[in-house]
């Protein structure tokens, strides 16, 4: 058996989580759960999967856990520096980082220390602090495996490959919902309208990165760290279909890709049960009812942020930190009608520009980055 801690149990990616493992009762077992604010939903899950431990980030849903759950034989935490200590708990063998955003970079690099195996959703916590996490996971010896749909696609095709063979990454991007949009339709579009993926069912944070291209730029430079390349060794294709998930471009020119259906079950199975491929009832991608595979160049003066992805991770050092912290604050404030579609890009880029550069950063030195980043982009916002 594999006992697993999630991180971010009750999320899109948790809540599939938990799929694999309903499906997996012989291989895989539940030991920890962890959500930030879903209470109701996390008491649901505990009583289902009777974990060791429940964790919930807000530490004022502290109590209404606690009594929910007191009939129970398992532990109940909160906050921060109890997500932290609980995932290098010594029975649990992989941690699933899904946490949305900068929260998941603390506990995933507590959990390499610890030595546990990390099946990374979380894209965040690469796009931050790369460099450190490569560096501890070589350190402790740590495997990271990726869960999101296009690392997965990129880890399987490297499979039995040297990497050093790779000559380029080919990253699919859907596209989005505003795929056809004009630049006058952006401006005005709506979260409501953003939250529509086309292909994918995701939490509302990644979703609309999604529909602004920002979560195709934190793929880019999370694939960078993951498989060891350069910024200009990924190239970004729109492909509408979602069933090519990525492909590895080697050197004599051949390409592998890695092809599905459109479901986040079967990265996130391949991820928990690697190196075997279990059985699974998941969709079937079905070739011949499709019409076709099409793939297009992505129109970075529509979707600024792409470009911006890719500027960050040229410049390096706490740049992508800069990024992504930025982004989480406009994220937010478009989804609360705060900000306009275009206008996050514009507070992003202003961020950049702002923001103190450090090019040797420490971990602290990200905490320090990510705080006033925020305070830059509040203060354009507020």
């Amino acid at each position: 058996m594999k006992r697993i801690a999630i991180l971010g149990s009750t999320g899109s990616i948790g809540t599939q989580t938990l799929d694999v493992v309903r499906s997996n009762p012989d291989l895989l077992e539940v030991y920890a759960i962890v959500a930030h604010t879903s209470v109701d939903k996390l008491i649901e899950q505990a009583r289902e999967f009777r974990p060791e431990m429940v964790c919930i980030a807000d530490e004022s849903k502290y109590e209404e856990l606690k009594t929910a759950l007191q009939d129970m034989p398992c532990k109940v935490w909160a906050g921060a520096d109890a997500i932290a200590e609980m995932v290098t708990m010594p029975s649990i063998d992989i941690v699933v980082a899904a946490m949305v955003g900068y929260a998941g970079l603390r506990p995933t690099m507590e959990a390499i220390r610890a030595g546990k195996t990390i099946a990374l959703a979380n894209k965040e916590t690469m796009v931050v602090a790369g460099e450190i996490i490569c560096d501890l996971a070589a350190k402790y010896h740590v495997p990271i495996l990726p869960v999101d749909s296009e690392h997965s696609a990129i880890f399987q095709s490297l499979v039995g490959e040297d990497a050093r063979q790779i000559e380029k990454i080919l990253l699919t991007a859907s596209g989005g919902p505003f795929r056809t949009f004009t630049t006058e339709q952006l401006r005005t579009v709506t979260a409501a309208q953003a939250l529509k993926h086309p292909n994918w069912e995701m939490g509302a944070k990644i979703t609309i990165d999604s529909a602004s291209m920002m979560n195709k730029g934190f793929e880019v430079i999370e694939a960078k760290w993951l498989f060891g390349v350069q910024y200009d060794q990924i190239e970004v294709l729109v492909h509408p279909q979602s069933i090519v998930h990525s492909a590895v471009q080697f050197r004599d020119g051949a390409i592998k890709a890695q092809l599905g259906a459109p479901d986040m079950r079967l990265p996130i199975q391949y991820a928990l049960t690697f190196p075997e491929r279990r059985q699974s009832t998941f969709p079937r991608a079905d070739l011949f009812a499709l019409k076709d595979l099409t793939f297009e160049k992505p129109d970075m003066q529509r979707f600024p942020n792409l470009g911006l992805a890719y500027e960050a991770i040229r410049r390096g050092g706490n740049m992508p930190c800069v990024l992504n912290a930025a982004n989480e604050v406009v994220n937010l404030a478009f989804r609360e009608g705060r900000c306009g579609f275009l206008e996050m890009s514009e507070r992003i880029a202003t961020t950049m520009a702002k923001a103190t550069y450090i090019q040797k950063p420490t971990y602290e030195d990200y905490v320090a980055s990510d705080a006033e980043a925020r305070q830059i982009t509040n203060l354009q916002i507020d």
